[in-house]
C-alpha cells in the first residue's frame, strides 16, 4: 500500500490521519497516529481489506446482520458488546467499534480498531480515543435516530476544522 495523503483527524487533539491505498486507487485503510505512535485503524468497506472475527466478516456487511452477530456473542457471554452515545455497537475489550459508511448500494459496516492501550471506552465518542473524523458522517441505523452527524444545521464547536471525508 502507498500513502495517499495526510490530514488532521481531530480538531481538539494532535492526531495525524494517513490514508493508504493500492497504487493511486481510492483510500483503503485510514491510520491514526498520536506523537508518531499508531493507535487506530479504520477500513474502507469498498476498497479496504476484509477483517474477520471468528470467520465472520466485519467489513462491508449489512449493519443489522453484523449487529445480530455481535449481540449473539454478547448473549452467549463470549464478548461484552456495548453501544456508544451515537448508537454504534462495539467491543471495548477488543478495541473494536463498528461504524457505517454510505456506498452506492446503501450503508455498510466500517470496522474501526484501536490498540490495547486505547480500548477503554473506545465505543464512547466523547471519552474514547477514536479521532473525531471517524464519528462524523453516516450514523448507525436505528429507529428514531439521525442519519448523519452532525445533523444538518447543527453548529459544532470545531471552528474552521472540517472532517477529511
Amino acid at each position: 500500500m502507498t500513502e495517499l495523503r495526510r490530514f488532521q483527524a481531530d480538531p481538539f487533539r494532535e492526531t495525524l490521519g494517513v490514508e493508504f491505498g493500492m497504487g493511486r486507487a481510492e483510500p483503503a485503510v485510514y491510520a491514526y497516529f498520536v506523537h508518531g505512535r499508531l493507535f487506530c485503524v479504520a477500513l474502507d468497506p469498498v476498497h479496504g481489506p476484509q477483517v474477520k472475527l471468528w470467520r465472520r466478516e466485519l467489513t462491508a456487511c449489512v449493519p443489522a446482520d453484523l449487529e445480530g452477530f455481535l449481540l449473539h456473542t454478547h448473549r452467549c457471554e463470549v464478548l461484552d458488546v456495548s453501544y456508544g452515545p451515537r448508537g454504534n455497537p462495539g467491543v471495548n475489550g477488543l478495541g473494536l467499534v463498528t461504524r457505517v459508511q454510505e456506498v452506492a448500494g446503501g450503508a455498510v459496516t466500517r470496522p474501526v480498531m484501536v490498540g490495547r492501550t486505547w480500548t477503554d471506552r473506545c465505543t464512547d465518542d466523547w471519552e474514547g480515543a477514536i479521532p473525531e473524523c471517524e464519528w462524523v458522517g453516516r450514523q448507525w441505523p436505528h429507529p428514531g435516530g439521525t442519519q448523519t452527524w452532525p445533523p444538518p444545521g447543527h453548529k459544532t464547536p470545531w471552528g474552521a476544522w472540517q472532517p477529511p471525508f
